[in-house]
């Protein structure tokens, strides 16, 4: 740990507790989303479109329905016809028409793997060949995949109804830019006028996919007394259940949602697929249905996030002090609206703070699965874009690159560009950490680069709620309001025992149904250590404060003469000689202090802290072959306070093993009709255990956040923002010039490599 100021003693936050799920999930016990049985349960499956873009003509479902053993079947015409009002659709919004017709196709469909239609049978054999015998008519219209060539005004058309948001006037002529962005501030034309060095560069990323080993599932059930339950795969059980509710027009009431464990989401599992469908099948039938989407399905028609061409240019003067920047980024959003190029533009110069400033965004519908969040979503494509400009920039004024970023970082007082003002950061810090680093002058050897870059995510509170009840034995139960992707289950009861001066193996965590906790916002943003943290600590706090108050009935003395300190509690009466009462005992006697112990609190969290990281990385490539390999990687972030450092150095390590995937060798690859090539982890190359180096991590704690009652942080989504520049970075010096694509696989590398031969030499 790098830390220029001691954090305060704590007994248990900060410490490494064995975490609490973990036996069951190395021995194969845990329950995930496909695991649950029920009696007569049948087994579901989507009928799905071959077509990139076609219109539905006719769907014939009649021999699939007089099939022996198929019990329900339905299509769009099953749904409620939707509204165009705007709802949550994992971490962001949507319209309800968007929503529902990307779980089930009404007119249209818009990629290939687009659902059409959907069955319930009694085993795999005979739904397999229910879904054949669907009969569906497509008139196949024309198509496009890449971003540009969908902003173009002869492209083909997605949507007829679809005007661009943010355009002024606004148009009278549909288009695929279903939204243009602009912020700045400043005056970027008087501020490149005065620059002395201008540097400028186009980038270019793939779509990757967040490749979760678990893919989508769930069980639905809908009772004969109109209550209905599913059991699924999620970052986000309300968030489940309010889609659901919308999609079929079922009561809040009647519906409940319990979180499985989940074998990853990282942002793709916040919104719904199966979910909807599953339950309007089981609705149909009256009995529950089980669906599990197969590896390719969860390629072609759950979300990647999305394919960008950005656009850069940066004016400093001589010293190195940048003074305009000027940025057009274009993300594809797929087959309805609603890219992260907004979070994109935000994020995009975050970590700098620079006078004048102009950034567009666009947002542009093609035919490809509509996007899903990842991992700080929107904000790793624009950092590669603009952190590789920043080490031109460093070249040009033959600078160091940290000395040049430490020169321009933002620091508590800085205004953002997309308006905050930041408070406890420690983006210099964490920065300085790096360039002490004993890797930062280490010597390269052939062939090999070196690369760093920065990353920046907002974090977010938003809504939680949380319980702590203590049971008979003075044992301590924390009910979560949000499924454990990253570790909260122990850092909830971290926190919990922390605040009633407990250890850890007296307290409990688990994740509660809908039906069971107050409302909580999903599982991303890296949000639950802060927000349903503070909600834990409060309750915690109202359990200590009615422990005091049952002490003081025990003794026959005023409660503020009590303080629960250290565990137990002690009366603070000089004049009163009692021994202090052990949570147990106050336990012991609840029948006679009022009932039961417990408190919930439902709030919304504020003043989440950003987060900012710092990588720094080598890579050896093969001059033979353009295969690269990254060597050493060392990664620094303001993590405010670990609350449970190996979780928060395993987001870390999870952050860049993500990222050298994208950066390397992850991309979506399509065909001339629009179909996916490389549907299944044969194809789609993510990195394994022998594509990576040991990561070694620095938790920067000296700008805890004093919103948080232990100075928490998010840590989980800054992590994937630096890999693909620092990445990019380290290749481009060691080919010998400037990378601007990604993936960097082999043939790309071995481009550059012959590129650079013929003409003579390196120019990076």
């Amino acid at each position: 740990m790098t830390d220029t100021v001691s954090p305060p003693a704590f007994k248990v936050v900060g410490q490494r507790p064995i975490r609490p799920d973990g036996a069951d999930k190395v021995t194969g016990r845990a329950n995930f989303g496909a695991d649950l049985r029920l009696p007569g349960m049948l087994t579901g499956g989507v009928k799905r479109s071959p077509h990139a873009h076609a219109r539905l003509l006719r769907i014939d479902t009649a021999a699939a329905r007089a099939l022996p053993g198929v019990k329900a079947v339905v299509t769009a015409a099953d749904f409620p016809e939707p509204g165009n009002e705007e709802v949550e659709a994992g971490e962001g919004a949507a319209t309800l028409r968007a929503l529902s017709e990307n779980c089930m196709a009404r007119d249209k469909v818009l990629y290939v793997g687009h659902a059409v239609a959907a069955v319930a049978a009694t085993t795999p054999e005979v739904l397999h060949e229910a879904l054949v015998l669907i009969r569906v008519e497509y008139e196949v219209l024309a198509h496009v995949i890449d971003v540009e060539a969908a902003m173009a005004p002869d492209a083909p058309l997605l949507h007829d109804d679809l005007f661009t948001k943010g355009e002024v006037p606004r148009p009278t002529t549909p288009s695929n830019i279903a939204e243009k962005i602009q912020l700045g501030r400043g005056d970027p034309t008087a501020g490149f006028a005065q620059a002395d060095v201008v540097v400028q560069g186009r980038y270019v990323t793939a779509p990757v996919h967040q490749g979760y080993l678990e893919p989508h599932a769930c069980v639905a059930s809908a009772g004969a007394d109109g209550q209905n339950q599913i059991w699924v795969s999620t970052q986000g059980q309300f968030a489940v259940r309010a889609m659901c509710s919308r999609l079929l027009g079922i009561a809040l009431r009647d519906l409940r949602v319990t979180p499985a464990e989940i074998g990853g989401g990282f942002g793709g599992k916040t919104t719904v697929y199966l979910e909807p469908v599953a339950l309007a099948l089981s609705r149909q039938c009256g009995r529950p249905v089980r669906m599990v989407m197969s590896r390719a399905e969860t390629f072609e028609a759950s979300g990647p996030t999305s394919g960008t061409v950005i656009e850069v240019r940066l004016g400093a003067m001589r010293d190195g002090r940048l003074v305009a920047a000027e940025l057009t980024l274009k993300y594809q959003a797929g087959a309805y609206p609603g890219s992260p190029v907004g979070a994109g533009c935000m994020a995009a110069l975050a970590c700098y703070d620079i006078a004048h400033v102009a950034i567009t965004g666009y947002d542009v519908v093609s035919n490809r699965a509509k996007v899903a969040a990842y991992r700080a979503p929107g904000a790793p494509m624009a950092a590669f874009a603009v952190e590789s400009a920043i080490d031109d920039l460093a070249r040009e004024l033959a600078l160091d690159p940290l000395d040049l970023r430490i020169l321009n970082a933002v620091k508590p007082g800085t205004k953002a560009i997309y308006g905050a003002t930041f408070r406890e950061i420690a983006f210099i810090d964490t920065l300085r950490a790096i360039r002490a680093h004993p890797h930062y002058s280490a010597p390269l050897g052939p062939n090999q680069g070196r690369g760093v870059a920065c990353g920046f995510w907002f974090n977010v509170g938003g809504e939680s709620s949380a319980a702590v009840h203590v049971d008979e034995e003075g044992g301590v139960t924390v009910v979560s309001s949000n499924p454990d992707i990253g570790g909260s289950r122990a850092s909830m009861a971290m926190m919990a025992a922390e605040t009633l001066g407990l250890p850890i193996e007296q307290v409990r965590a688990i994740v509660a149904d809908t039906a069971s906790i107050g409302f909580s916002g999903a599982t991303g943003g890296s949000r639950v250590t802060f927000a349903t943290g503070m909600a834990v600590v409060q309750a915690a706090e109202r359990v200590a404060r009615d422990l005091e108050r049952r002490a003081g009935l025990i003794w026959d003395c005023p409660s503020e003469q009590v303080r629960w300190q250290a565990g137990q509690a002690v009366c603070t009466d000089a004049a009163r000689t009692v021994a202090p009462l052990s949570l147990r005992e106050i336990a012991g006697r609840t029948a006679r202090t009022g009932g039961p112990i417990g408190a919930e609190v439902s709030l919304t969290a504020q003043g989440a802290g950003p987060g900012f990281a710092v990588h720094l990385c080598d890579v050896e490539v093969d001059p033979q072959t353009g295969r690269s390999t990254v060597v050493r990687y060392t990664a620094a972030q303001d993590v405010g306070r670990a609350i449970h450092p190996s979780y928060v150095e395993g987001q870390i390590q999870g952050g860049v093993a993500q990222g050298v995937g994208w950066a390397l060798n992850e991309a979506y690859r399509y065909d001339s009709q629009g179909v996916l090539e490389n549907p299944g982890f044969l194809d789609y190359r993510m990195p394994v255990a022998s594509d990576l180096p040991m990561i070694e991590t620095l938790l920067i704690e000296t700008a805890p956040n004093k919103r948080h009652p232990f100075g928490a942080k998010g840590v989980g989504e800054a992590p994937i923002v630096p890999p693909l520049p620092a990445i990019a970075c380290a290749l481009s010096h060691a080919v010998g010039m400037r990378l601007t694509e990604l993936p960097l696989s082999p043939p790309r590398v071995l481009q550059a490599l012959d590129a650079v031969a013929r003409r003579g030499g390196r120019d990076r």
